[in-house]
């Protein structure tokens, strides 16, 4: 089941418990605006090249659309689709004043110079500027997009509108980027399994934790994880795994990935195959990189208590039953990796205040919004009895259903 079917099943499982009106339904499940451009730029070579450029807008009804723009050669609409989806639903579990969009570019970022990258997202922002904007739509970084990335676009912004910093985040600290947006998701996460440890009694110091994709979300994971005494025993990104039964490392390892660029060879661990690492015995698995990567082929063999859903998507619809019937608790994506559109809220607070936060508030008031989003998701489940994806799915939509009601969606 691919990225939009999946969406859509939980949205209409939600939709189904709250027993909203078919009508309304409908309406919801529809984008705002889908935005499709070409856009055109010379080589280095001086021979012309033109890729499609594309923006979806799903929902405005909370506030404007918040959601990243990814440059990638497979940019499949169905998935953009999805994705623009589950902001929507995403920043609303979060209470933060946004609704989804989701965009970028099918092109492969790593056979374009640099220059060539600034050229193409200069263009591209000079197709969409009037669809977006500081109280419309405002983007951030993806897969293939960074910090850079959204300079750029804020200057190509700002020529078109005056110097406009809100309108994008995730940018440079020194163009108004936020201390913290760095390690947000990673750190959402850890504040997301804490709530949901306390709820058993437990904490994350003395747990055992297996690790899967080391990249920027994984590797603050299993960073702070670390620091809070808990035990990290396993660990893999796409150049292997790394597992130490007594706990690895994880400054040395981080040392290591930097010097070296691969976690295989690392002398503090014995290496494992990655795909045993998934089944791996521990107290909380932590998925920080691709969708569908437990499916009913492994499911029935993960041997976690707990599943922190820190990548997008990355249980199955099967091996979520699967999971759910073995008892494991499922902290669900919708809510555990929403750290990073949090603080990317904040950053956009401070522009728009013009007055910057240091990162112990950053870090504080992301903390607060965790907890309390854990909360509300466990008042939903206890409403509905149901499950904690569906206790966040039901809140999410919950929230954009009674605001585009209060807002006369029928007039």
């Amino acid at each position: 089941m691919n990225a939009l079917a999946g969406t859509s099943r939980n949205f209409r499982l939600a939709s189904r418990l709250l027993g909203l009106d078919s009508k309304l339904e409908k309406s919801l499940l529809i984008p705002f605006r889908e935005i499709k451009v070409e856009c055109t730029i010379p080589k280095d070579d001086g021979t012309l090249v033109s890729y499609v450029g594309f923006r979806i807008q799903h929902d405005n009804a909370r506030g404007p659309m918040k959601g990243g723009i990814r440059y990638h050669p497979e940019v499949d609409p169905d998935e953009v689709n999805a994705l623009a989806q589950l902001m929507t639903w995403k920043t609303a579990v979060a209470d933060i004043p946004y609704g989804g969009a989701k965009g970028g570019i099918g092109c492969s970022p790593r056979e374009l110079s640099k220059s060539e990258l600034e050229r193409l997202t200069r263009v591209f922002t000079q197709k969409i500027h009037d669809l977006i904007g500081i109280h419309t739509d405002v983007p951030a970084p993806d897969m293939g997009t960074n910090a850079q990335t959204m300079a750029w676009i804020l200057d190509e912004y700002s020529k078109f509108h005056g110097h406009s910093p809100a309108v994008v985040t995730g940018k440079p600290i020194d163009l108004g980027g936020s201390l913290g947006r760095e390690a947000a998701t990673g750190r959402g996460v850890v504040y997301a399994t804490e709530a949901l440890l306390a709820e058993y009694w437990k904490a994350v110091k003395g747990l055992t934790f297996v690790i899967q994709g080391f990249g920027n979300v994984g590797s603050w994971v299993a960073r702070l994880i670390h620091e809070r005494g808990g035990k990290v025993i396993a660990v893999s990104d796409v150049t292997g795994a790394v597992k130490n039964p007594n706990g690895i490392d994880i400054p040395e390892l981080l040392k290591y990935k930097e010097a070296t660029g691969s976690l295989k060879g690392f002398s503090g661990g014995d290496s494992l195959d990655p795909n045993e690492l998934l089944v791996h015995e521990c107290d909380v698995l932590v998925p920080c990189a691709l969708g569908g990567v437990l499916n009913k082929e492994n499911a029935a063999d993960v041997k976690a208590k707990f599943i922190i859903e820190a990548a997008n998507h990355p249980t199955d619809p099967e091996a979520d039953e699967i999971l759910s019937k073995k008892g494991v608790i499922m902290l669900p994506d919708i809510y555990a990796n929403a750290g990073g559109v949090t603080v990317s809220y904040f950053e956009w607070v401070q522009n728009i205040q013009g007055f910057m936060w240091d990162e112990d508030k950053v870090n504080k008031e992301l903390k607060r919004y965790m907890t309390q989003a854990f909360h509300n998701i466990k008042t939903m489940c206890q409403t509905h009895h149901c499950s904690l994806r569906m206790g966040a799915f039901t809140l999410g939509v919950n929230r954009v259903a009674r605001a585009t009601l209060l807002r006369g969606w029928e007039a």
